[in-house]
């Protein structure tokens, strides 16, 4: 996923970055000011989702030609409705990308404050949280060691999307739930996260 990810980031050739929480939030506030928001559209949110299940959900980590085109010409576009939103989760995108090629680990103060930021932001605009933002919330959470936070946004973004694969494996691997694994197991058993962590 990790090289996927950075082929994206090459094509769209995207300068902004953000390397701690005070950094993302001031430039997050900057950005917003200078887009065009609109709760009507949902362009940005549809794009989000379709990484999500191209990427995440889908059984092999590959996202398409298509959908990073997509991603390409909405981050491209300054006419682009809620453009705040795909830059920074293109910003923290960026920021996983650059600190793994590096050899470095990603600063975790900046991913939980750019999950947060993502998270109310979606919420306030589209009504809804993408599962990708769980997802990243889950991770950045987890990753800092706030072991308690991670399993609430695991378990929030279940009550959402009670089928999302990567939620189901992040809530097994926290509580060795019988029945998560053995609808992993069963239903799921060909998913990158599920063969990546070894649950049988």
């Amino acid at each position: 996923m990790k090289k996927l990810i950075l082929v994206i980031f090459f094509c769209i050739g995207l300068n902004i970055f953000a390397q701690t929480a005070n950094q993302v939030q001031d430039l997050f506030l900057k950005i917003k000011q200078e887009s065009k928001i609109d709760r009507s559209d949902r362009a940005v949110y549809d794009v989000l989702d379709e990484f999500y299940n191209k990427n995440l959900q889908a059984e092999n980590d590959e996202i398409t030609p298509e959908t990073v085109q997509r991603i390409e010409k909405l981050a491209s576009n300054p006419d682009t409705k809620n453009l705040h939103i795909l830059l920074l989760f293109l910003m923290y995108q960026q920021h996983i990308s650059r600190t793994s090629v590096a050899g470095k680990t990603p600063d975790s103060g900046f991913q939980i404050e750019a999950m947060k930021i993502l998270e109310n932001e979606t919420r306030d605009i589209y009504g809804k949280v993408p599962a990708i933002i769980y997802i990243y919330k889950y991770e950045a959470l987890d990753g800092s060691g706030k072991k308690e936070e991670a399993k609430a946004a695991v378990a929030q973004g279940l009550k959402e999307y009670p089928d999302s694969v990567p939620l189901k494996v992040y809530s097994y691997l926290n509580t060795k739930d019988e029945v998560l694994k053995n609808d992993l197991v069963k239903n799921h058993p060909n998913h990158w996260m599920v063969q990546q962590f070894g649950i049988k």
